[in-house]
């Protein structure tokens, strides 16, 4: 006879509610909860594919190791000693930071590795911590850490309420909110439009949440500093600037309007490619509307002045008065408070990457330097890594010269169920069981929902 049972999707940050009917083992269907009140039975593809990942013949079901003739099972107890073995050898003849961390995307998405993973890094003392982190949201982390004390302090569009809703760098139709948390997104971001709001998209391509936006701007890549500061200018420069209630503990408004005081429309209609004309009359849009927010996404972190962008985006919220009120930026008050349980404070360039001296955040250095980090020779040098659900020849800057660090290492161990690209260079992969296999809490998303929703 068969079964039901509920839980999340986590392949995404949506976490949509999911129904699976199972039969000795063998699962039957997936849907959408439609019972669920967050996600009101919506899924997308990913959802269904859980399924093939369960029953992929190609996952890993057992620890492997590599070996001359191909890759050999093992152990789990053989597998496990020989990793503390290999870790220890490595730091004891190169020292603790010989051996290096990468933590892929998946790892937020799993309650495990979210609550175990810190121990191990504390274990192993080391300086060479790296995730997708760095090529994602970090500039997120580093404008709410810089302009509101606390990494994970970070605004979320309550996009349920508002009247107006800016997007720039974003996706939503394709990411279901990405650091906003959001499922069946279509539902809501319709929703707008039919209490009379509006949406407006900056992006240079034209992606799948155009269309239902209304109106669309090309914008030049990597210019959206400019716009972002071309909007400031306006704010200030036509009386449109209204903190409201934000303005007794709001420091550095004057500031702002002196350092935007020269990038006017007009320089920045020049360098983006949207006219001036438009720039103010978005910006006057946005100032009047009852309600507004400001949204900027992995377009606007993954470019050069990614920390700056997402500091406007905050700034404009703020300067608008929007700001920690109904249908603007607003913040979470989840369950589990991560904020509560994650260190703020110093957490910025108290070490230095080796070869480049880029700056640590948060504990870990960027991703972009893994690879140099192997391949120059000296004190220091990176021995061995332990990577964790990541892919990173695939998914970080130049994965060709990482794929060559990483041919040269002593030792590597990999928690993965594929073998890939990165893997196929470990010296052991160790697997997980799979999503519909473990039990689930969201610790990371629920701090970004636009709604505070608990589901275990």
């Amino acid at each position: 006879m068969s079964e039901k049972h509920y839980r999340n999707c986590n392949l995404c940050e949506a976490i949509c509610g999911i129904e699976i009917t199972h039969e000795d083992g063998k699962i039957l269907s997936i849907v959408g909860d439609k019972l669920d009140p967050f996600s009101r039975g919506h899924i997308c593809p990913k959802a269904l594919a859980l399924k093939d990942i369960y029953e992929d013949g190609d996952r890993l079901r057992g620890p492997v190791r590599r070996t001359d003739s191909g890759w050999e099972e093992i152990g789990w107890d053989e597998a496990f000693d020989k990793t503390a073995r290999m870790i220890r050898d490595v730091q004891e003849r190169f020292g603790r930071d010989a051996v290096a961390v990468y933590q892929g995307n998946p790892s937020v998405h799993n309650l495990g590795t979210m609550l175990n993973s810190r121990e191990l890094l504390k274990a192993l003392r080391t300086k060479n911590n790296y995730s997708a982190t760095s090529v994602d949201q970090l500039p997120h982390h580093f404008a709410s850490w810089a302009m509101l004390g606390h990494q994970f302090l970070i605004p979320v569009p309550d996009i349920d309420r508002t009247d107006y809703f800016l997007i720039l760098g974003a996706n939503p139709l394709a990411s279901n909110g990405s650091l906003m948390t959001a499922p069946d997104i279509i539902h809501r971001m319709e929703a707008i439009r039919k209490r009379s709001g509006k949406i407006v998209l900056i992006d240079p391509r034209r992606t799948e949440t155009t269309r239902i936006t209304d109106e669309h701007f090309f914008i030049r890549p990597s210019t959206d500093a400019f716009l972002l500061l071309a909007t400031v200018n306006t704010l200030f420069a036509e009386d449109l600037v209204d903190l409201g209630r934000l303005a007794d503990f709001t420091d550095g408004a004057e500031s702002l309007r002196i350092a935007s005081a020269e990038f006017t429309p007009e320089m920045a209609g020049g360098l983006t490619g949207i006219s001036a004309d438009e720039i103010k009359r978005l910006t006057r849009e946005f100032a009047v509307a009852k309600s507004a927010v400001c949204y900027g996404r992995i377009g606007l972190s993954t470019q050069k002045f990614g920390g700056l962008c997402q500091w406007l985006i905050n700034a404009i919220n703020i300067l608008t008065g929007n700001f920690d009120r109904p249908g603007g930026a607003m913040f979470t008050s989840p369950a589990f408070d991560l904020l509560q349980t994650s260190k703020g404070g110093d957490i910025h360039n108290r070490w230095q990457s080796r070869v480049r001296k880029l700056p640590e955040f948060m504990g870990e250095l960027p991703v972009a330097a893994l690879a140099e980090e192997m391949l120059t020779p000296g004190e220091g040098q990176i021995k061995a890594l332990v990577t964790s659900c990541g892919n990173p020849v695939l998914s970080t800057p130049n994965g060709g010269q990482l794929d060559k660090a990483l041919e040269g290492l002593e030792f590597m161990v990999s928690i993965d169920f594929y073998i890939n690209e990165t893997t196929r260079h470990a010296n052991l992969i160790l697997p997980p069981v799979t999503n519909l296999e473990s039990s689930h809490y969201d610790i990371i998303f629920n701090t970004f929902a636009v709604r505070n929703t608990a589901k275990y």
